[in-house]
């Protein structure tokens, strides 16, 4: 027995010498790390400088519901939603996401769906270390799916930031994280990668390019930051794709070189004005791109073009299939209008296209849609069914900016939480074709009709592709 005991310490004794050996031959950067620096691999540099900057958006604010009795019948169930029956009644509502601070005198931005109603009730912004400051909106852009907020400290005291990064300089592969306050926890950091970029298919805003990151994102960080190694803002975290409500892996943020152009639209007093291009695009499919010789489905066809438009001012014509912006590849309209949108109003930009089989370069100018007629923009008042609907003259400008086909009429441009026209159903770009039988060509028509108190409302309107004709009371 002791000699086998003996034999067994040799072997063992023999073995580790052999590991100590092998160990001993390997590369220096392969050895036990000896330092706590060497240990210490860790995020907490980039947090403890970003985090301070992102907070929690607080709103509060009063909604009316109004039950109708016409949704006994099916038909005005499958307009109007499934909506319970009965009167008005009025309840408060409470919203919670994040935001990020981007200037020391306390401008914060954060999404357009975290505080929308929130001018009708009250924002609060609560910092890192606890404090709440009342905010004010400076701007929204729904387009963006962004609001611009302002908080004032009663000291004069100036606030953490963060400070833009260039997004387009973003790859697949880089390391980012997303800070907010999920589901009202507390505030938050998670980390990943960027997963993809330019995504556009994501349904969020109407100006889509998305960063896709794998950094777990949930209800409650829209608003907040996606940031890079250098602790710079590369995004706004905006939505995730999600079957249960939580994180699944897959989360958006709005890039921060849109997000900086909403931004500096807020600091110069300005709504978000956008370059017009002056031309509807459709989506190039496989049948498309072999029918027009390319060799790949991708781009941007033009099918029409606005006279006196940029686009045709350049030359462009129907047919061609836009490929890029500037040194950026275009995918599909949605890309296009991003990429173009981002230019901002000064100069002109090249846009890549191809024409019969050949490439082409042209210069597009940068300039604002011209809208004209005047919008002439006003509120419906009263008993009628379109009460609290925003409306406006259209133009090919105001056609572009709220990406509709029609360049004449009047269209829905808002529709007031609560009133009487968003209960009903009514929703931003609808447009309206006639009321009781008689076509609407304007603004001033449109309120001449809804000053007039009538028994029934017989209203006809264009919802995207379809025609709406509705037959209401006109006692509310």
């Amino acid at each position: 027995m002791r000699a086998r005991l003996l034999k067994f310490k040799f072997k063992s004794l023999i073995l580790f010498a052999m590991a100590f050996a092998a160990f001993a031959d390997l590369p220096l950067q392969a050895k036990v790390p000896e330092t706590q620096s060497e240990v210490k691999l860790s995020f907490a540099p980039v947090v403890r400088s970003a985090a301070p900057a992102v907070v929690n958006v607080y709103v509060r604010h009063r909604v009316k519901q109004f039950r109708s009795p016409l949704l006994n019948d099916p038909f005005f169930r499958r307009f109007f939603g499934n909506q319970r029956r009965g009167r008005s009644r009025s309840r408060m509502q409470n919203s919670l996401g994040s935001g990020v601070i981007l200037r020391a005198n306390g401008i914060v931005v954060t999404n357009y769906h975290v505080i929308k109603g929130g001018e009708q009730g009250e924002i609060k912004v609560a910092l890192q270390d606890k404090r709440e400051f009342a905010a004010k909106i400076i701007l929204t852009d729904q387009d963006t799916d962004l609001a611009v907020l302002k908080i004032s400290a009663p000291n004069g005291e100036k606030f953490p930031f963060l400070t833009f990064e260039d997004s387009d300089a973003l790859d697949v592969g880089d390391l980012v994280l997303a800070i907010g306050n999920p589901f009202g926890v507390g505030q938050t950091v998670t980390s990943g990668i960027v997963s993809a970029l330019a995504r556009t298919r994501v349904g969020a805003a109407d100006y889509q390019s998305f960063i896709q990151t794998d950094a777990a994102i949930n209800p409650g960080n829209s608003g907040g930051a996606l940031v890079d190694l250098r602790g710079k803002l590369v995004g706004i975290n905006t939505a995730i794709y999600s079957r249960s409500g939580g994180s699944n892996g897959i989360g958006f943020a709005i890039p921060s070189n849109m997000v900086r152009l909403v931004v500096q639209s807020a600091l110069q007093g300005s709504k978000v004005t956008r370059p017009w291009f002056g031309a509807k695009l459709q989506t190039v499919t496989s049948d498309l791109a072999n029918s027009l010789g390319l060799d790949r489905p991708a781009g941007a066809l033009i099918t029409t073009i606005h006279d006196a438009s940029p686009a045709q001012i350049s030359g462009l014509r129907s047919g061609d299939v836009i490929v890029g912006v500037g040194e950026h590849r275009v995918d599909d309209p949605r890309s296009f209008h991003y990429r173009f949108a981002t230019k901002g109003l000064v100069g002109s930009t090249p846009v890549t296209l191809f024409r019969g089989g050949k490439q082409l370069k042209k210069d597009v100018q940068l300039m604002a849609a011209p809208l004209i007629p005047l919008p002439n923009e006003k509120t419906i008042e009263g008993r009628a069914p379109l009460s609290g609907a925003r409306i406006a003259n259209l133009s090919p400008g105001l056609a572009e900016q709220l990406d509709s086909d029609d360049v004449e009429g009047v269209i829905i441009i808002d529709v007031a939480p609560g009133s009487l026209a968003a209960n009903l159903g009514f929703r931003a770009n609808d447009i309206l074709v006639s009321l009781n039988n008689t076509p609407v060509l304007s603004v001033k028509e449109a309120l001449g009709h809804a000053r007039v108190n009538r028994r029934v409302w017989r209203i006809e309107l264009k919802r995207g592709k379809r025609i709406l004709r509705l037959v209401l009371p006109g006692d509310y």
